[in-house]
């Protein structure tokens, strides 16, 4: 067995312990912990098939951001998960359907499955060529598509700002930050000097 099937194999498997943990981990802390293991296997598995980019933004954005949104927001949130766990029963007919359709589609895929008996074993990492994985998709993204890729950020631009625009409202009954009338306040008018004698109270 070579190093490359044997890393393989070991960040396929943990991949899918640490995804079951993910499921069936009691404490939602935990659960998020698991999450961030499984998606440092699948960048690890990324890596193996030669595309280090796709597994970099795999760790900087679900990992570094989603994942660690979970976990704060978990962590901070007064979440009484006995009442929780408490309602499961509720749910768990549907949760018991979907089961069996994801099982089912699962069998589906096994059964077509056709293994190629001549196909050579695969025993190291994808031949590199000469121009790197993240070189060429800077290359199509920022030169063939360049316009496209503009564009699409524009969309993005201009979403985010139709929701700020969309949820932003001004209530009465919020003391506000008023920043230009604190860089013009007089301080002799916001202090008073009081001159307290020895032995009298104020």
């Amino acid at each position: 067995m070579t190093v490359f099937v044997f890393a393989f194999y070991l960040f396929a498997m943990v991949a899918v312990v640490a995804g079951l943990m993910v499921v069936l981990s009691k404490n939602p802390v935990h659960s998020v912990l698991w999450l961030i293991l499984t998606f440092l296997s699948a960048a690890g598995l990324f890596v193996l098939m030669g595309a280090e980019f796709v597994a970099m933004l795999l760790i900087i954005v679900y990992v570094g951001a989603v994942a660690v949104l979970f976990l704060f927001v978990v962590m901070m949130l007064d979440v009484d998960f006995a009442a929780l766990r408490g309602q499961m029963v509720r749910y768990a007919p549907f949760g018991a359907l979907i089961a069996v359709v994801m099982l089912a589609e699962l069998g589906t895929g096994f059964a077509a499955w056709q293994t190629a008996g001549k196909a050579a074993a695969l025993h190291a990492a994808p031949i590199a060529t000469d121009v790197e994985n993240s070189r060429a998709l800077g290359m199509i993204l920022y030169d063939q598509y360049l316009f496209l890729f503009q564009g699409a950020g524009l969309v993005l631009l201009v979403a985010m700002i139709g929701a700020i625009l969309l949820t932003l409202r001004h209530r009465t009954d919020i003391k506000r930050q008023n920043v230009i009338a604190q860089m013009h306040r007089d301080p002799a008018q916001a202090l008073e000097m009081i001159d307290v004698k020895p032995g009298q109270g104020l």
